[in-house]
Protein backbone atom coordinates (compact mmCIF):
# COMPACT_ATOMS: atom_id res chain seq x y z
CA UNK A 1 0.00 0.00 0.00
CA UNK A 2 1.10 3.64 -0.67
CA UNK A 3 -0.20 6.41 0.83
CA UNK A 4 0.29 10.52 0.72
CA UNK A 5 0.23 12.00 4.41
CA UNK A 6 0.26 15.58 3.78
CA UNK A 7 0.34 17.12 7.09
CA UNK A 8 2.35 19.12 9.92
CA UNK A 9 5.74 17.89 11.46
CA UNK A 10 7.47 18.18 14.30
CA UNK A 11 11.53 17.62 14.70
CA UNK A 12 11.35 16.75 18.36
CA UNK A 13 8.62 14.35 19.24
CA UNK A 14 5.88 12.55 17.63
CA UNK A 15 2.78 15.22 16.17
CA UNK A 16 1.48 15.11 12.82
CA UNK A 17 3.71 13.06 10.03
CA UNK A 18 6.28 12.55 13.12
CA UNK A 19 3.71 10.41 14.39
CA UNK A 20 2.22 9.29 10.82
CA UNK A 21 4.72 8.35 9.28
CA UNK A 22 6.55 5.70 11.29
CA UNK A 23 3.20 4.46 12.69
CA UNK A 24 2.49 3.61 9.16
CA UNK A 25 5.49 2.03 8.07
CA UNK A 26 5.66 -0.45 11.09
CA UNK A 27 2.00 -1.19 9.43
CA UNK A 28 4.66 -2.18 6.25
CA UNK A 29 2.73 1.00 4.52
CA UNK A 30 5.23 2.59 1.97
CA UNK A 31 4.38 6.74 3.07
CA UNK A 32 4.96 9.72 1.06
CA UNK A 33 5.34 12.64 3.03
CA UNK A 34 4.40 16.34 2.65
CA UNK A 35 4.52 18.87 5.73
CA UNK A 36 2.50 21.71 5.90
CA UNK A 37 3.84 23.03 9.07
CA UNK A 38 7.71 22.24 10.00
CA UNK A 39 8.30 23.09 13.78
CA UNK A 40 11.01 22.30 16.38
CA UNK A 41 8.21 21.04 18.68
CA UNK A 42 4.72 20.62 19.25
CA UNK A 43 3.47 24.66 20.38
CA UNK A 44 1.90 23.54 23.36
CA UNK A 45 4.99 23.71 25.11
CA UNK A 46 4.75 27.51 25.09
CA UNK A 47 7.55 28.12 22.32
CA UNK A 48 8.51 27.16 19.38
CA UNK A 49 10.60 27.36 16.28
CA UNK A 50 10.30 26.32 12.40
CA UNK A 51 7.02 27.77 10.31
CA UNK A 52 4.22 26.86 7.61
CA UNK A 53 5.12 25.99 4.44
CA UNK A 54 3.76 27.48 1.57
CA UNK A 55 0.34 26.36 -0.87
CA UNK A 56 3.58 26.48 -3.98
CA UNK A 57 6.04 23.93 -1.84
CA UNK A 58 3.34 21.56 -1.86
CA UNK A 59 2.35 22.13 -5.36
CA UNK A 60 6.00 21.20 -6.45
CA UNK A 61 6.54 18.05 -4.36
CA UNK A 62 2.97 16.62 -5.67
CA UNK A 63 3.55 17.57 -9.03
CA UNK A 64 7.25 16.01 -8.55
CA UNK A 65 5.19 12.51 -7.38
CA UNK A 66 3.23 12.62 -10.14
CA UNK A 67 6.39 12.89 -12.71
CA UNK A 68 7.70 9.60 -11.52
CA UNK A 69 4.27 8.47 -12.52
CA UNK A 70 3.34 7.32 -9.33
CA UNK A 71 0.47 8.35 -8.17
CA UNK A 72 -2.02 5.59 -10.50
CA UNK A 73 0.08 3.19 -7.57
CA UNK A 74 -0.91 5.69 -5.01
CA UNK A 75 -3.90 4.42 -2.63
CA UNK A 76 -4.93 7.64 -0.93
CA UNK A 77 -4.07 10.46 0.56
CA UNK A 78 -4.42 11.44 4.42
CA UNK A 79 -4.67 14.92 5.37
CA UNK A 80 -4.20 16.17 8.98
CA UNK A 81 -2.99 19.61 9.92
CA UNK A 82 -3.53 22.26 7.11
CA UNK A 83 -1.88 25.35 8.47
CA UNK A 84 -2.89 27.63 5.54
CA UNK A 85 -6.13 27.09 3.27
CA UNK A 86 -3.81 27.88 0.57
CA UNK A 87 -2.16 24.52 1.26
CA UNK A 88 -5.90 22.89 1.77
CA UNK A 89 -6.78 23.87 -2.30
CA UNK A 90 -3.55 22.26 -2.89
CA UNK A 91 -4.46 19.40 -1.02
CA UNK A 92 -7.43 18.61 -2.66
CA UNK A 93 -5.74 19.27 -6.28
CA UNK A 94 -3.84 16.32 -5.01
CA UNK A 95 -6.63 14.66 -4.60
CA UNK A 96 -8.00 15.10 -7.79
CA UNK A 97 -5.16 14.28 -9.08
CA UNK A 98 -4.49 10.64 -7.46
CA UNK A 99 -8.29 9.70 -7.76
CA UNK A 100 -7.87 10.30 -11.63
CA UNK A 101 -4.70 8.48 -12.08
CA UNK A 102 -6.40 5.74 -9.47
CA UNK A 103 -9.98 6.06 -9.43
CA UNK A 104 -10.10 3.11 -6.00
CA UNK A 105 -7.95 5.69 -3.95
CA UNK A 106 -9.94 7.06 -0.89
CA UNK A 107 -9.37 10.81 0.74
CA UNK A 108 -8.86 10.44 4.00
CA UNK A 109 -9.78 13.52 6.31
CA UNK A 110 -8.51 14.11 9.42
CA UNK A 111 -10.12 17.56 10.12
CA UNK A 112 -8.07 18.93 12.47
CA UNK A 113 -9.30 22.42 13.91
CA UNK A 114 -9.19 22.11 18.07
CA UNK A 115 -10.43 20.46 21.18
CA UNK A 116 -12.77 20.61 23.83
CA UNK A 117 -9.80 22.11 26.00
CA UNK A 118 -8.63 24.77 23.75
CA UNK A 119 -11.53 25.64 21.45
CA UNK A 120 -10.52 26.34 18.30
CA UNK A 121 -6.60 26.55 17.42
CA UNK A 122 -6.75 27.17 13.86
CA UNK A 123 -6.78 30.17 11.72
CA UNK A 124 -10.29 31.07 11.18
CA UNK A 125 -10.09 30.28 6.86
CA UNK A 126 -8.83 26.70 6.88
CA UNK A 127 -11.37 25.62 9.70
CA UNK A 128 -13.77 26.88 7.26
CA UNK A 129 -12.19 25.47 4.76
CA UNK A 130 -12.45 22.70 5.98
CA UNK A 131 -16.10 22.42 6.81
CA UNK A 132 -16.76 23.41 3.37
CA UNK A 133 -14.36 22.08 1.03
CA UNK A 134 -12.56 19.53 3.17
CA UNK A 135 -15.42 17.34 4.35
CA UNK A 136 -17.18 17.63 1.25
CA UNK A 137 -14.73 16.18 -0.72
CA UNK A 138 -13.45 13.22 1.46
CA UNK A 139 -14.19 9.68 1.85
CA UNK A 140 -13.20 9.48 5.60
CA UNK A 141 -13.41 11.97 8.07
CA UNK A 142 -11.88 11.47 11.57
CA UNK A 143 -12.62 14.24 14.13
CA UNK A 144 -12.38 14.26 17.41
CA UNK A 145 -15.69 15.20 19.53
CA UNK A 146 -15.45 18.98 19.25
CA UNK A 147 -14.47 19.14 16.04
CA UNK A 148 -17.75 16.99 15.55
CA UNK A 149 -19.70 19.28 17.07
CA UNK A 150 -17.98 22.45 15.32
CA UNK A 151 -18.35 20.80 11.46
CA UNK A 152 -22.21 20.13 12.38
CA UNK A 153 -23.35 23.00 14.24
CA UNK A 154 -24.50 20.17 16.63
CA UNK A 155 -24.03 19.11 20.32
CA UNK A 156 -22.82 15.71 21.29
CA UNK A 157 -23.72 15.67 24.87
CA UNK A 158 -25.62 12.27 24.69
CA UNK A 159 -25.41 9.63 22.57
CA UNK A 160 -28.39 9.66 20.49
CA UNK A 161 -26.88 14.04 19.42
CA UNK A 162 -23.58 12.50 18.97
CA UNK A 163 -25.34 9.98 16.16
CA UNK A 164 -27.53 13.03 15.06
CA UNK A 165 -24.13 14.88 14.65
CA UNK A 166 -22.36 11.96 12.71
CA UNK A 167 -25.71 11.71 10.18
CA UNK A 168 -25.12 15.36 9.58
CA UNK A 169 -21.55 14.86 8.61
CA UNK A 170 -22.39 11.75 6.45
CA UNK A 171 -24.51 14.20 4.78
CA UNK A 172 -22.10 16.50 3.65
CA UNK A 173 -20.32 13.63 1.87
CA UNK A 174 -17.98 11.36 4.14
CA UNK A 175 -18.82 7.58 3.93
CA UNK A 176 -16.88 7.03 6.87
CA UNK A 177 -16.69 8.79 9.99
CA UNK A 178 -14.86 7.42 12.92
CA UNK A 179 -15.03 10.52 15.72
CA UNK A 180 -12.05 9.98 18.32
CA UNK A 181 -12.08 10.95 22.25
CA UNK A 182 -15.81 11.00 22.99
CA UNK A 183 -17.13 11.58 26.26
CA UNK A 184 -21.15 11.49 26.34
CA UNK A 185 -23.84 11.46 29.05
CA UNK A 186 -23.60 7.84 28.43
CA UNK A 187 -19.49 7.32 28.95
CA UNK A 188 -18.33 6.13 32.04
CA UNK A 189 -16.05 9.20 33.78
CA UNK A 190 -12.83 6.73 33.95
CA UNK A 191 -13.75 5.59 30.59
CA UNK A 192 -13.71 7.10 26.45
CA UNK A 193 -15.57 6.45 23.75
CA UNK A 194 -14.74 5.69 20.08
CA UNK A 195 -17.83 5.87 17.50
CA UNK A 196 -17.05 4.92 14.02
CA UNK A 197 -20.64 5.10 11.47
CA UNK A 198 -20.67 3.84 8.11
CA UNK A 199 -23.23 1.71 5.23
CA UNK A 200 -22.14 -1.52 7.90
CA UNK A 201 -23.93 0.38 10.56
CA UNK A 202 -22.76 2.07 14.08
CA UNK A 203 -20.51 0.60 16.51
CA UNK A 204 -18.93 1.82 20.09
CA UNK A 205 -15.56 1.06 21.12
CA UNK A 206 -14.66 1.69 24.94
CA UNK A 207 -11.22 2.66 26.66
CA UNK A 208 -10.10 3.25 29.80
CA UNK A 209 -9.26 7.33 30.41
CA UNK A 210 -5.70 7.38 30.94
CA UNK A 211 -5.34 10.72 32.82
CA UNK A 212 -1.93 11.82 31.29
CA UNK A 213 -1.62 14.25 27.71
CA UNK A 214 1.04 12.85 25.26
CA UNK A 215 0.76 14.97 21.82
CA UNK A 216 0.00 13.41 18.86
CA UNK A 217 -2.44 10.30 19.08
CA UNK A 218 -5.40 11.63 17.13
CA UNK A 219 -2.50 11.52 14.37
CA UNK A 220 -1.41 8.42 15.01
CA UNK A 221 -5.28 7.40 15.49
CA UNK A 222 -6.34 8.46 12.19
CA UNK A 223 -3.23 7.30 10.18
CA UNK A 224 -3.38 3.79 11.59
CA UNK A 225 -7.10 3.68 10.99
CA UNK A 226 -7.48 4.73 7.35
CA UNK A 227 -4.95 1.98 6.54
CA UNK A 228 -6.09 -0.80 8.47
CA UNK A 229 -9.64 0.63 6.98
CA UNK A 230 -8.07 0.73 3.15
CA UNK A 231 -6.04 -2.79 3.55
CA UNK A 232 -9.71 -3.63 3.30
CA UNK A 233 -10.79 -4.78 7.01
CA UNK A 234 -13.98 -3.61 7.87
CA UNK A 235 -14.62 0.17 9.65
CA UNK A 236 -15.22 -1.73 13.19
CA UNK A 237 -12.62 -3.72 12.97
CA UNK A 238 -10.14 -0.58 11.69
CA UNK A 239 -11.32 1.40 14.61
CA UNK A 240 -9.98 -1.33 16.99
CA UNK A 241 -7.03 -2.09 15.52
CA UNK A 242 -6.42 1.72 15.93
CA UNK A 243 -7.34 2.60 18.89
CA UNK A 244 -6.34 -0.82 20.34
CA UNK A 245 -2.64 0.31 19.25
CA UNK A 246 -2.75 3.83 19.98
CA UNK A 247 -4.11 3.23 23.57
CA UNK A 248 -1.05 0.50 24.12
CA UNK A 249 1.14 3.37 23.28
CA UNK A 250 -0.36 5.76 25.56
CA UNK A 251 -0.36 3.46 28.35
CA UNK A 252 3.24 3.16 27.90
CA UNK A 253 3.79 6.81 27.86
CA UNK A 254 1.87 7.44 30.69
CA UNK A 255 3.51 4.72 33.17
CA UNK A 256 6.47 6.70 32.09
CA UNK A 257 5.57 9.69 32.66
CA UNK A 258 6.65 11.10 29.33
CA UNK A 259 5.38 14.12 27.59
CA UNK A 260 5.56 13.21 24.42
CA UNK A 261 4.15 9.94 22.79
CA UNK A 262 6.75 7.01 23.36
CA UNK A 263 5.93 6.06 19.95
CA UNK A 264 9.60 4.34 19.37
CA UNK A 265 9.38 2.39 22.45
CA UNK A 266 6.33 1.21 22.22
CA UNK A 267 6.07 0.60 18.55
CA UNK A 268 5.61 -3.40 18.87
CA UNK A 269 2.01 -2.03 20.26
CA UNK A 270 0.95 -1.24 16.54
CA UNK A 271 1.43 -4.49 15.06
CA UNK A 272 0.91 -6.59 18.04
CA UNK A 273 -1.54 -4.65 20.91
CA UNK A 274 -1.21 -5.86 23.98
CA UNK A 275 -4.84 -5.16 24.76
CA UNK A 276 -7.14 -5.45 22.15
CA UNK A 277 -10.53 -3.75 22.55
CA UNK A 278 -13.85 -4.79 20.97
CA UNK A 279 -15.97 -2.67 18.89
CA UNK A 280 -19.91 -3.10 19.54
CA UNK A 281 -22.77 -2.70 17.45
CA UNK A 282 -25.59 -0.30 18.86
Amino acid sequence: MNLISIQSHVVYGHVGNAAAVFALQRLGVEVWPIHTVELSNHPGYGDFSGRVKDAAAVRELVDGIAARGALARCDGIISGYVGAAAIGAEILAAVGAVKAANPASQYCCDPVIGDDDRGIYVRPDVAEFLRQEAVPAADVVTPNAFELGWLTGRTGATLVQACAAIDALHARGPRVVLVTSLATAETPPDAIDLVVSDRAGRFRLRTPRLDHAAHGAGDAIAALFCAHLLRGGSAAAAMAAAASSVFGILRRTAQAGAREMLLIEAQDEIVAPSTVFKPEPF
